[in-house]
C-alpha cells in the first residue's frame, strides 16, 4: 500500500484536493472528520475543558472550543494530547484495509509527528492573503479571528521543506487539477 498524506495550512484548499482525488476514484480519508467524531463523544475533552464555555445543547461546540484553544497555545497542546493518539489509532485502522493507494488528509501532520507514518507527503499551500479570505468566508469569522487561527499554526516554510511535493493553490480549479495531475504522475508511475 502506498500511503500518501495530504497536508497544508488552514484554508489552503486541502478539501478541494480531496474532492478532486475522490472524483478520480481514489480512497481519501480526512482526519478532520475523525477529530469531529472523537469530539462528539470524548468524555476526556469534556472533563479537561469543563471550566470553559464550550458546550451548546450539552455537546461540545467546535467553534467555541476552537476560539479558546487557538488563542491559548497551552490549551491547544492539551487538546492535541487527547486527540492525536486517537487519530493515530484510526489511521492505523485505515492502513489495515490493504488498498493499493490511500490518501489521508492530515492538517496537523508535522505537529502530530504523523508524517513518519506515510510514504509521501503532498503539501497544499496558498498565499496568506488568499487563506485569510477563504477562512473568513468558510467559517463566517472576522479577519482578526481568522488571522489568530492562521498564526496558531507552525511556520509553513518548514513544513514545505519536509514535504515531498508542494501543490500551490492560489489560482483556479483548472490550475489546481493540472498541478495535482503532475504530482500524481510522479508519485504513481
Amino acid at each position: 500500500m502506498l500511503k500518501i498524506a495530504l497536508a497544508g495550512s488552514i484554508a489552503s484548499g486541502k478539501s478541494t484536493v480531496e474532492a478532486i482525488l475522490r472524483d478520480k476514484g481514489y480512497d481519501v480519508y480526512d482526519t478532520d472528520k475523525i477529530v469531529h467524531e472523537i469530539l462528539d463523544s470524548s468524555q476526556e475533552v469534556m472533563r479537561q475543558f469543563s471550566e470553559f464555555d464550550i458546550f451548546t445543547n450539552g455537546r461540545i461546540d467546535r467553534k467555541k472550543l476552537g476560539n479558546i484553544v487557538f488563542s491559548d497555545t497551552k490549551l491547544l497542546r492539551e487538546l492535541e494530547n487527547i486527540i492525536h493518539p486517537k487519530v493515530k489509532e484510526e489511521i492505523l485502522k485505515i492502513f489495515e484495509e490493504k488498498k493499493d493507494v490511500v490518501f489521508i488528509s492530515v492538517p496537523q501532520l508535522y505537529e502530530s509527528g504523523f508524517d513518519r507514518m506515510f510514504d509521501k507527503v503532498i503539501f497544499v499551500t496558498a498565499d496568506e492573503k488568499v487563506r485569510l479570505e477563504r477562512l473568513m468566508q468558510r467559517n463566517s469569522i472576522s479577519s482578526e479571528e481568522a488571522l489568530i487561527r492562521i498564526k496558531a499554526q507552525k511556520d509553513e516554510e518548514e513544513k514545505i521543506k519536509k514535504s515531498d511535493y508542494v501543490l500551490k493553490n492560489n489560482s483556479d480549479l483548472d490550475a489546481l487539477q493540472e498541478n495535482l495531475d503532475s504530482i500524481l504522475n510522479n508519485i504513481l508511475l
